[in-house]
């Protein structure tokens, strides 16, 4: 039996779109080259439903790293390279996953510190400038962690300048790798100012669990380990469309 023709409007109602989006996802050639009738009309078939289905999971959501890979990824799909497509998927669940043991790992970082283990052997105080080139920052990193409220460094009584010492290198550490592992400010200041206040379990918690008293605004940095695990889980969905549209290829007599 010939295949079921579809309208712009069924495959944007299908998806949860509108029926632009689906024209511009031809226009972008994130569908196969889709036939018109003779009145001008496009005419779709069950696959370019599912294609359009694997262009809105990958790209209706937030992604991580080179946006390129994904997009290549659509295309091949598109063009029936369903074997690169899914090499493609595998990689970016790989990335997913390496930006997912980094958030983890710093987390791990932040608790050491947090249960009031040491990060640095030296006892010496320095100033800004050769406290960034000890933790081989920026000193305009420095000011900004100090500007946005990360931390609070205590002043040489004398000439008034920043003096940096152990207390201060470790928490800059755990800033530091926090920062570099992808989660916000917003979410590193919500964590410290809990363990100020001497709170210092479950900060895990605070980096992902905005306060209810906040804005509704939030980014995905703003619950980076939370946003990871959903990205994670829709690269597994992306790799099962994948799968599914393969599969359908093959049965198609």
């Amino acid at each position: 039996m010939a295949p079921k023709h579809l309208r712009t409007i069924d495959i944007a109602r299908t998806i949860g779109v509108h029926p632009n989006t689906v024209r511009l996802y031809e226009d972008y050639g994130f569908l196969p080259e889709i036939p018109r009738a003779g009145n001008g009309y496009r005419i779709y078939t069950p696959m370019h439903l599912e294609q359009a289905k694997l262009t809105h999971l990958t790209l209706g959501w937030s992604y991580v790293g080179d946006k390129a890979l994904l997009i290549d990824m659509i295309k091949r799909a598109a063009h029936d390279d369903y074997g690169m497509a899914l090499e493609l998927a595998y990689n970016y669940l790989a990335r997913v996953r390496t930006e997912r043991t980094h958030a983890e790992a710093a987390i791990e970082f932040l608790e050491r510190w947090a249960a009031g283990h040491l990060m640095d052997a030296t006892q010496q105080k320095m100033h800004i400038g050769e406290a960034a080139d000890y933790l081989a920052v920026t000193v305009d990193m420095l000011r900004n962690w100090e500007r946005n409220g990360l931390i609070e460094v205590p002043r040489d009584p004398g000439n008034g300048y920043r003096l940096y010492g152990p207390a201060e290198f470790g928490r800059l550490r755990v800033i530091r790798t926090l920062v570099k592992s992808g989660y916000s400010q917003m979410a590193i200041l919500q964590m410290l100012r809990q363990f100020d206040a001497g709170h210092t379990s479950n900060l895990r918690d605070a980096l992902t669990i905005p306060p209810e008293s906040a804005i509704s605004l939030y980014y995905i940095t703003d619950r980076w380990l939370d946003s990871l695990v959903a990205l994670e889980e829709r690269a597994q969905a992306i790799i099962r469309q994948i799968g599914h549209m393969l599969d359908r290829v093959h049965q198609q007599p």
